[in-house]
């Protein structure tokens, strides 16, 4: 059976995709996998050995279309369920199934505050989305192939952070999702170990607030002598922007835990198998879109009434306090 699975984006949304491909490729090894994502997110992919083909969208649909034609397809499995999946998959022709998205549930809860979401992970519903072909999970959690060339060798770290260091993920598609400079400069100061801040080119700002505020460089040599007595540890590696996402997965990888809002970088932590504290603004666990398979910590505000304001996010807070991640307590012990 030749088969194409459609999940166009975006990081974390795709790697939640990876044990439909893996359950398919190892209960029917001789099943053709294809897999359609946009071309920005071809990374995530390219060395998973579970797809047999890994197809790129540059926002041309059209000319895809007529190449998958003559791929004759016997099924489509449309992961995505928008516009344009059902364009393509009614020019295919083929059968096909398609994931629930469950947009009224979300609705209900974004708006009314009505909870009828179904109490499962959302890989849970992406696997229910092929039991009619007979793929059962194998529960063996997400999927995440780093290239040998993007391992970060530990030398290329300051020598405290060579001796083991905590991943702290600073970055967020949306706002309402992400601390503010001084919740994350509070996190890393309890956290009281080196630190490792990833994130993009966009997180740099931030990071360099953090970065500033733990240098010791210039401090004289007694406030250096109190920082030893107050048993203060924090020490920060800025790598916002300095990495590519395959080389923060070698870095998540290598740490000791990570710390990360609900973001890709929580997902890729999750298909490594590291401990995870997760941290929640505006949106909620209750999306099934927490850490899969993995030990992880909530942290969240469940004393307020307006979460979640959205199912994605917004540039800023709708009401003006921001308390979702103004006020959220962070409770944890790191051996």
């Amino acid at each position: 059976m030749k088969i194409l699975i459609l999940r166009f984006s975006s990081i974390g949304d795709i790697i939640l995709t990876t044990p439909v491909v893996r359950c398919i490729k190892t209960q029917y090894p001789d099943h053709e996998i294809h897999f359609l994502t946009k071309k920005e997110y071809g990374s995530i992919l390219v060395d998973n050995p579970f797809i047999d083909h890994l197809h790129l969208l540059d926002n041309n649909l059209s000319d895809l279309s007529i190449q998958f034609k003559r791929e004759k397809f016997d099924l489509v499995i449309d992961l995505h369920k928008n516009l344009r999946t059902r364009i393509l998959k009614s020019k295919l022709g083929c059968k096909s199934v398609a994931f629930d998205k469950i947009n009224l549930q979300k609705w209900l809860m974004v708006n009314l505050k009505i909870n009828k979401m179904p109490n499962i992970h959302i890989v849970e519903r992406y696997l229910k989305t092929v039991e009619s072909i007979g793929v059962k999970p194998d529960q063996l959690g997400l999927d995440f192939f780093i290239p040998e060339k993007d391992e970060v060798p530990l030398n290329w770290l300051p020598k405290p952070h060579q001796e083991g260091y905590v991943a702290v993920s600073i970055g967020g598609q949306h706002h309402t999702k992400k601390l503010p400079a001084n919740r994350l400069i509070e996190l890393c100061d309890k956290i009281n170990k080196p630190v490792v801040l990833l994130g993009g080119k966009e997180d740099a700002p931030v990071a360099e607030e953090i970065s500033a505020f733990f240098n010791r460089d210039n401090l004289s040599s007694t406030d250096k002598e109190n920082f030893k007595k107050l048993n203060k540890k924090t020490l920060i590696f800025n790598g916002c922007g300095k990495f590519n996402l395959n080389q923060s997965a070698s870095l998540i990888r290598q740490s000791k835990c990570l710390f990360t809002h609900d973001t890709g970088l929580m997902h890729i932590g999750a298909a490594l198998k590291k401990e995870i504290f997760s941290i929640w603004g505006n949106t909620i666990p209750e999306f099934g879109m927490y850490p899969y398979k993995t030990k992880f910590t909530i942290f969240e505000n469940k004393e307020l009434g307006c979460r979640p304001c959205s199912k994605i996010g917004y540039n800023k807070c709708p009401k003006g306090h921001f308390k979702c991640m103004n006020e959220v307590k962070f409770d944890f012990y790191i051996p």
